[in-house]
């Protein structure tokens, strides 16, 4: 488990599912453009099948996806995770999504910030990246400032549905 500021990150379980599909469902105006598979279809299948591929990444070290929940309330808000790892060279993916009733409230800088702290304490790399999408300027800024060093455009970087777009590159190194 994983404290930053007013949020909890934990490994999601499978009770969390409905809170999961709650979330998805009723942020796919701000999720789908940028996640295409966040759709008002999003069910409880999809989700349980999410919950078990980060069980199975959690448990052979190939990915660390949590659920961020509010400390307070307990509110699923969204979720983030380390993925991507590339053991070779020592960097992974930093990602994060939050729930649209919850957007503007902390939860993604918090989740980065927590995120960051443990991929330099508990695992082997030396570089984080956040890839965002040109266009999905909330994405940008968050990851903006949380202190991300912006390294530019990557052409043709994310494929989001068919379609093969341009992104931003952020990073964060281990200091």
């Amino acid at each position: 488990m994983l404290f930053s500021n007013d949020f909890v990150l934990r490994p999601y379980v499978p009770g969390d599912a409905p809170a999961l599909v709650a979330a998805i469902v009723e942020s796919t105006p701000t999720l789908a453009p940028w996640m295409p598979w966040a759709t008002a279809q999003f069910s409880m299948n999809d989700a349980l099948a999410w919950i078990a591929t980060c069980e199975k990444g959690l448990a052979e070290a190939t990915c660390f996806e949590f659920a961020i929940f509010d400390r307070t309330s307990g509110v699923f808000v969204g979720g983030c995770g380390l993925n991507q790892i590339n053991g070779l060279h020592g960097f992974c993916n930093l990602s994060y999504w939050v729930r649209q009733s919850w957007q503007r409230n902390g939860a993604a800088s918090a989740a980065i910030r927590a995120l960051t702290d443990y991929a330099w304490t508990e695992l082997d790399v030396q570089r984080l990246e956040i890839v965002v999408a040109v266009g999905n300027d909330a994405s940008l800024n968050t990851a903006r400032k949380a202190g991300a060093f912006d390294e530019g455009i990557a052409r043709k970087r994310l494929k989001l549905g068919h379609k093969w777009v341009d992104a931003h590159m952020l990073s964060f190194v281990k200091p």
